[in-house]
């Protein structure tokens, strides 16, 4: 099989803000979540224009820090949506949480890493209603750079960090199903300075 790799070269022309304010320097993407989105887990990031993604392979790097008007409950929240419709009303996403990996509490510690379906899948939803099975732990640490490898086949994802051979967060059932496609997006949540670089996409 020839894998078709697409490195995409970050910059004004590709890069659409939605639900987000976005800087771009020296080809690194700092993306904040506006302040009216109250709601958690909802479409703010910064999605790439003309990317259609079904099944494929997502790398880039992350940095999470913490926003000065963070709230107490954030916790580095950063991540990727991807098979993103054209209004932005339904996607899939994967996210890491990096002040949880290393605190005191294990029951925090064990929410580092994340999936969530978008709109009717958040994280709240899936906790309540599928215990421990959409998130899981990482060893992870806020204000360094994090590789993100994000596999997608049908219905299964896999998130790899920091190039592990073994994945930290197993999906087999993505809930919009095998068949969706759409944009890729650097997403983030409440209280996060995000920053991104080094975004690949590997088509399978």
């Amino acid at each position: 099989m020839n894998n078709t790799i697409k490195p995409i070269p970050l910059n004004h022309d590709i890069l659409i803000p939605v639900g987000c304010s976005m800087t771009l320097e020296s080809g690194t993407v700092r993306v904040v979540k506006n302040p009216e989105v109250i709601e958690d887990d909802e479409p703010t990031y910064v999605k790439l224009k003309n990317i259609s993604f079904k099944d494929g392979i997502i790398k880039l790097k992350v940095k999470s820090q913490l926003h000065k008007d963070a709230p107490d409950h954030a916790r580095g929240f950063i991540g990727v949506a991807f098979r993103i419709n054209d209004d932005d009303s339904m996607f899939e996403a994967m996210y890491i949480r990096p002040l949880n990996a290393r605190c005191d509490n294990q029951i925090r510690r064990n929410h580092s890493t994340q999936y969530f379906s978008y709109p009717d899948y958040k994280y709240f939803t899936l906790r309540n209603e599928f215990p421990e099975k959409y998130e899981s732990y990482a060893d992870l640490a806020m204000n360094e750079w994090i590789d993100i490898t994000i596999k997608v086949l049908g219905t299964n994802a896999e998130l790899y960090l920091n190039h592990h051979p073994y994945p930290s967060l197993i999906v087999n059932d993505l809930k919009h199903g095998p068949d969706v496609e759409g944009s890729v997006a650097m997403w983030v949540d409440i209280g996060t300075e995000g920053y991104f670089k080094d975004i690949e996409i590997i088509d399978l």
